[in-house]
């Protein structure tokens, strides 16, 4: 049942996706990996529009170089997931935060998602990225993921029986040659945006509002303030999501991407 108190907070949606599309929301169950530059926003909103149970997953403390773009975060040295609840609990005392103060690893990822319906991938490395596509087509839930850098960023939905990140990028760049956010830098806006579509992307997953942004990745290009479409398609070879997967459970996903 949605209360009196929720009713008045969240009139003006409700205006638009009605009664039945707030419910949807109340029972909806959304993961959040990385309190970073995009999951911060995407945070954000997700507690803010009345999604039933926010989880938050994150292992690190907070460093001052965060600050600019990491919204959600105001003390270096303290664990992101504590930043992020208490901030987010003030936003929304309604919704139910489930904290995960750890690492994701092949071990406890099947395992953590078994519990939500929707997926929003906020990591910034590439063994978490695959990890988290893999860990989301064998469990057969939505990835709703984002990439950034410099003054550029990425979103698209991945999910069953559509496309995987394994069909966009079938293997990992060698190490050291595409540069991260400490190498190039990141525009704040830039994650802000990235972030705030991917929690527009997964309330309409949540909701049943078409369409989505599956099988198709948006690129944004905050120096040109510009939007552009490629279309993406299920590669029917696919390792893991293919017509005969050749991945049929996690791996060693920092050893799969030449970290070690």
């Amino acid at each position: 049942m949605i209360s009196e108190a929720e009713l008045e907070r969240y009139s003006r949606q409700i205006l638009l996706i009605g009664g039945r599309g707030q419910a949807a929301l109340k029972r909806a169950r959304v993961l959040v990996v990385g309190l970073g530059g995009l999951g911060c926003p995407a945070a954000l909103y997700l507690v803010a529009a009345g999604v039933g149970r926010l989880g938050l997953l994150d292992s690190d403390p907070v460093e001052l170089s965060n600050l600019h773009r990491q919204i959600l975060h105001t003390t270096p040295g303290r664990s992101k997931i504590e930043s992020a609840y208490e901030k987010l609990r003030a936003l929304n005392p309604h919704v139910e935060l489930i904290a995960h103060a750890e690492r994701l690893t092949s071990r406890n990822a099947l395992e953590i998602f078994k519990d939500y319906d929707v997926i929003v991938d906020g990591s910034d490395n590439f063994p978490t990225r695959y990890l988290v596509n893999d860990a989301c087509v064998l469990a057969k839930k939505p990835n709703v993921h984002g990439s950034v850098v410099g003054f550029e960023g990425q979103v698209t939905v991945f999910a069953p029986g559509g496309p995987c990140y394994r069909c966009l990028y079938e293997e990992p760049p060698p190490p050291g040659t595409i540069a991260s956010c400490a190498e190039a830098g990141v525009l704040p806006t830039v994650a802000g945006l990235v972030g705030l579509l991917q929690a527009n992307e997964a309330l309409k997953l949540i909701i049943g509002l078409e369409p989505t942004l599956r099988g198709r990745l948006l690129v944004v290009d905050a120096r040109a303030l510009s939007f552009s479409e490629i279309a993406l398609t299920r590669n029917p070879d696919c390792a893991v999501c293919g017509e005969h997967p050749t991945i049929t459970a996690l791996i060693d996903y920092e050893e799969f991407c030449g970290r070690r």
